[in-house]
C-alpha cells in the first residue's frame, strides 16, 4: 500500500479509513473506555486502549478483560498489547481476533517506564532485533485480516538507536502502520521531541503509513508536524490530558487541510473554553467513569481526581477549590463544589496551553543485566522476562 504525503489526507490503516489522521495514544490509567468515549464525543480519529499485557490477557485475568472492553459506540475498536515473548503475544492477538474484540491491534515498543524496560519490554525490546522481529511477525500472522501496527521510540539512548532497523523489520513482517515517538527511552518525556527522526523514518519507509508522536499540544502543532515531517498522521498523548476537546480542534484543522473547511471556519471551531465548558467536560468524564466502573461512584471519583490539575490548568480556580476537587467523593459532592465556582470565567489564554503531564528528566533506562551486550536474544531468560507480563496493564 502506497501512502499519500498530502498534509491532512485521510489515513488508511489496512482496511480502516479514518476521516482525520489522528490517533489517541495509549496511556496507562487514562485511556480507558470512559476517556476514549469522551474524546470521541468531541472529535474523530482512532482511540486506542490502555497498554494491556499479553500474558494477563492470555490468562483471562479480570483486570485485563475489563481493560479490553469497548462501549457499543466505539468504532473502530483499538487495543494495544505489550509483551516480551513471541508465543504469548501471538496467542493474545489470536484471542482478540477469535473473540471479535478488536478492529485494530497495536504493539507497544515505546514505553520507557522502568517496570517495563527492566524486564526487556517497551522501548528496550527493539534492541534485541531477532526478538522484535519474531514478536511482530508472529503477531501479524495471528492478526490475519485485522490491521496490526507498532509504536516505538527512537531507541534506548543516543548510542543505541533502533527505530530504522525495527521499522524495516516491521515493514517486512507486514504491519499496517508504524508510529514513532521522537524521543529515546532515556529522555522519557523531557526536552523536545525530535521530529527530524520522524521525517527520516518517513523517507525510509514508503509502503505503510508513518505516524508521528511527541509534543503535540494544540492543533497547530499537529499540522506543523505533518508539514515538516511528511508523516501520514499524528498520535496524541499528553496534549489531551484535561482537554478532550483537543480532538475537535484537530478534526477542524485537518478538515481545513483537506479543503472541507476554510481556515477561517477551522480557526473559529478551535475551542477557547471558559470555565463552565471545562467544568461540564470534567463532569461528563466522571459520569462515564461511573458507567465504566459498573456504577461504583466512589471508585470513579477517586479516578477523576488525578485529572483535576489537567482540566483546570491556567484557570483562576483557587487553591482551596482545587484541593476540594482533588478529594471529590461523589457526583453530588462535585456539584456542591461547582456551585462555589464562577462558570463565567473566560478562557485564560496561554496559561491553559502548552505542556501537560510530567516531563521528567533524562535518566538511565533500567534494563536486564547485560541487555546491551549484543543485539540478539540468545541468552535471554524468558522465564524471568515473563514476569513483566503479569500485570493487567503494562504502564
Amino acid at each position: 500500500m502506497t501512502t499519500s504525503t498530502l498534509p491532512g489526507s485521510r489515513l488508511k490503516i489496512g482496511p480502516l479509513e479514518l476521516d482525520v489522521p489522528v490517533i489517541l495514544a495509549p496511556m496507562a490509567g487514562i485511556t480507558n473506555t470512559a476517556f476514549r468515549r469522551l474524546c470521541r464525543e468531541y472529535g474523530a480519529g482512532l482511540y486506542v486502549s490502555e497498554m494491556i499485557t499479553s500474558r494477563a490477557l492470555v490468562e483471562r485475568t479480570p483486570g485485563s478483560l475489563r481493560l479490553i472492553k469497548h462501549h457499543e459506540s466505539e468504532t473502530p475498536r483499538s487495543i494495544q498489547l505489550y509483551g516480551v515473548d513471541p508465543k504469548t503475544v501471538a496467542e493474545a492477538v489470536r484471542f482478540l481476533v477469535d473473540q471479535d474484540l478488536a478492529d485494530h491491534i497495536d504493539l507497544n515498543f515505546g514505553c520507557p517506564v522502568p517496570k517495563v524496560t527492566r524486564k526487556g519490554g517497551g522501548a528496550a525490546l527493539p534492541w534485541k532485533a531477532d526478538l522484535f522481529s519474531a514478536i511482530v511477525d508472529g503477531a501479524v500472522k495471528a492478526a490475519g485480516d485485522i490491521p496490526l501496527t507498532v509504536k516505538m521510540r527512537k531507541g534506548i539512548d543516543a548510542d543505541h538507536l533502533t527505530f530504522l532497523d525495527a521499522a524495516r523489520s516491521a515493514e517486512a513482517a507486514g504491519v499496517a502502520a508504524i508510529a514513532l515517538h521522537g524521543r529515546t527511552a532515556n529522555e522519557f518525556y523531557s526536552g523536545t521531541a525530535d521530529w527530524g527522526a520522524i521525517a527520516e523514518l518517513k523517507q525510509t519507509i514508503t509502503s505503510v503509513p508513518i505516524l508521528g508522536n511527541g509534543d503535540i499540544w494544540a492543533a497547530d502543532d499537529a499540522i506543523r508536524m505533518v508539514r515538516e515531517t511528511g508523516c501520514d498522521g499524528v498520535v496524541v498523548g499528553r496534549g489531551c490530558l484535561g482537554r478532550p476537546w483537543l480532538f475537535g480542534d484537530l478534526a477542524a484543522a485537518f478538515k481545513a487541510e483537506q479543503g472541507e473547511l476554510s481556515w477561517d471556519e477551522a480557526n473559529a471551531a478551535i475551542a477557547k473554553p471558559g470555565l463552565g465548558f471545562v467544568m461540564d467536560a470534567m463532569r461528563r468524564h466522571t459520569e462515564l467513569l461511573i458507567e465504566f466502573f459498573d456504577g461504583e461512584e466512589a471508585r470513579a471519583c477517586r479516578d477523576i481526581r488525578k485529572h483535576v490539575a489537567w482540566y483546570f490548568k491556567g484557570y483562576g480556580v483557587g487553591g482551596d477549590t482545587r484541593r476540594s476537587l482533588a478529594m471529590v467523593e461523589s457526583l453530588e459532592h462535585l456539584d456542591e463544589i461547582y456551585e462555589t465556582m464562577d462558570r463565567s470565567l473566560p478562557y485564560p489564554g496561554v496559561g491553559a496551553e502548552g505542556q501537560r503531564g510530567r516531563a521528567g528528566s533524562p535518566k538511565q533506562p533500567k534494563l536486564p543485566d547485560g541487555w546491551l551486550d549484543s543485539r540478539d536474544s540468545a541468552h535471554i531468560d524468558f522465564a524471568e522476562l515473563a514476569e513483566a507480563e503479569r500485570d493487567d496493564s503494562g504502564g
